[in-house]
């Protein structure tokens, strides 16, 4: 029992160590400038709200069974933005309630995209929360997911006639960096917004606030970690997944100056909060 303890007080210390080194990274990669994203557009996104309903647009949704894309699916269908929604995904999900009636399914082998071409077409805006971990599918599976998914999905939405894209990114996401996934997601943001998207957002949030059914000691450590970290008034470390959730169905409402936009943490938590939210 006294190895058992001692084991544990060093790996937690070891852990601990480890997300401050990870803390002093994000905050030599913070960006201080104030986000663009103000509290006067809470008056104006209930009218962007009812105009873009009355559009009569379509969306689909990659990623609907991991955390983000259930939020965000949850999102959807409270805001009722959408005339049709669309899962896209490896296998069936199970729902429960008369608010998921209306859903389409489509069932889809990533690695015969072309084979399910017909899945993409015809929707206005696209949602991506798709992904995978290192540590969950290798390096390779990582890349292969992360990378070759994500673009090709884009790809064949553009082909079917999908003008607005959304990608859930990354913070730190760089094509150059040394580091494996910040570089992948770095890729495939410049592929992606190489195919030409009328409009295309990436959302760049840094460590997501979660908690998951199934927890390891350490991602437990890290969500209280930088929790407290973002308590003290950071929005750069962290970010709750709610609000990554609605910041991306905010922003679908809004009318940007360009054609790709980069959503940093402080942006999310901005459009994450707004009144048309509550």
């Amino acid at each position: 029992m006294t190895l058992l303890c001692s084991s544990w007080g060093k790996a937690t210390w070891i852990l601990t160590l480890a997300f401050a080194i990870i803390a002093i990274i994000f905050y030599c990669f913070d960006d201080s400038a104030p986000s663009r994203y103000t509290s006067s557009m809470d008056e104006n996104m209930e009218t962007l709200k009812e105009n873009f309903r009355s559009q009569n647009k379509s969306c689909f949704i990659l990623g609907a069974s991991g955390e983000t894309g259930k939020v965000l699916l949850q999102e959807l269908l409270e805001r009722n933005i959408f005339s049709k929604i669309t899962l896209i995904g490896r296998r069936q999900l199970t729902f429960e309630g008369k608010e998921y009636e209306n859903l389409v399914q489509e069932v889809v082998d990533f690695e015969k995209l072309d084979d399910f071409a017909a899945a993409f077409k015809d929707h206005d805006v696209g949602y991506c929360c798709l992904g995978t971990t290192r540590a969950k599918s290798g390096v390779d599976g990582f890349i292969r997911v992360d990378h070759d998914y994500v673009l090709k999905s884009a790809e064949l939405a553009k082909a079917g006639g999908c003008t607005q894209f959304h990608l859930e990114s990354s913070r730190g996401a760089d094509k150059k960096s040394s580091f494996l996934y910040l570089k992948v997601k770095g890729q495939v943001e410049a592929a992606i917004e190489a195919l030409g998207f009328d409009r295309l957002a990436i959302y760049r949030p840094g460590v997501l606030l979660v908690d998951r059914k199934e927890s390891r000691p350490g991602e437990w450590l890290a969500r209280k970690f930088f929790g407290a970290i973002s308590a003290v008034g950071s929005s750069s470390l962290s970010i709750p997944i709610q609000a990554v959730a609605k910041a991306m169905v905010s922003n679908t409402l809004l009318q940007p100056e360009q054609k790709t936009e980069i959503l940093e943490n402080k942006d999310m938590a901005k459009l994450g909060n707004t009144k048309a939210n509550q």
